[in-house]
């Protein structure tokens, strides 16, 4: 039984677990219970049926003290779920870019989508008050656009985490759109911060995440020790 054929209550209970598995990675059955103000034994039951379904596994974490805990994990159908972006469609219209009009033409593809977003985010984060401020609107428009983003404060730095990624599959098919990103950031957050890709999905990561901090004058501690 698939989640789209689940009764509406045990619908939505699913979407919401597989939802806190996606942005938080691996939890136990007790701390997914105790996030969605459910019993204990209500987590187990939705977990054993998206398990028969295969959306969640099982695997043990090794705490370092004591025995290894269970916790529970997406599977890569559950993935499948998330947002896309058309991947199929889109890696094949990439190869196709590329093979009939060459690598240059990609490349232009790619600045162009990289203006557009440095233009669209600019606006977005014109007047903000501080860098918190902008950080945190520009985690609002990437989950707008499907990243399933959240941001963090680290002291006097920040990080914004993304946790889906709709264009991944066009991503690994051409990485320029990954470089394009990281220097949209860079360059609508300001000259004066430093933007550091610190996960990477298509490195393996669960996530791709971000430390950025305010430059430190000449002379100064370095922001990013």
């Amino acid at each position: 039984m698939t989640l789209d054929n689940y009764p509406d209550s045990l619908a939505r209970g699913a979407d919401r677990l597989l939802g806190l598995l996606k942005v938080r990675g691996p939890q136990t059955a007790a701390n997914l219970a105790k996030a969605l103000a459910i019993s204990p034994e209500a987590a187990r039951q939705q977990l054993a049926r998206l398990a028969a379904d295969g959306q969640v596994a099982q695997s043990a974490r090794s705490t370092g003290v004591g025995r290894p805990s269970s916790v529970w994990n997406l599977t890569s159908i559950a993935q499948s779920r998330f947002p896309d972006a058309h991947a199929q469609l889109t890696v094949r219209l990439i190869e196709a870019v590329g093979s009939e009009l060459g690598a240059d033409a990609l490349d232009r593809i790619v600045l162009a989508r990289e203006r557009e977003a440095r233009e669209s985010y600019s606006v977005e984060l014109r007047g903000a008050a501080d860098l918190g401020e902008k950080v945190a609107r520009l985690a609002a428009i990437r989950t707008r656009e499907g990243y399933m983003a959240e941001w963090r404060t680290k002291g006097e730095e920040f990080l914004l985490i993304e946790n889906h990624c709709p264009i991944c599959a066009a991503a690994a098919a051409c990485q320029g759109f990954c470089r394009a990103e990281l220097e949209v950031f860079q360059d609508t957050l300001g000259a004066d911060v430093i933007v550091e890709r610190t996960d990477h999905i298509l490195a393996g990561a669960r996530r791709c995440a971000y430390r950025i901090a305010a430059k430190v004058p000449e002379g100064g501690r370095d922001g990013l020790d």
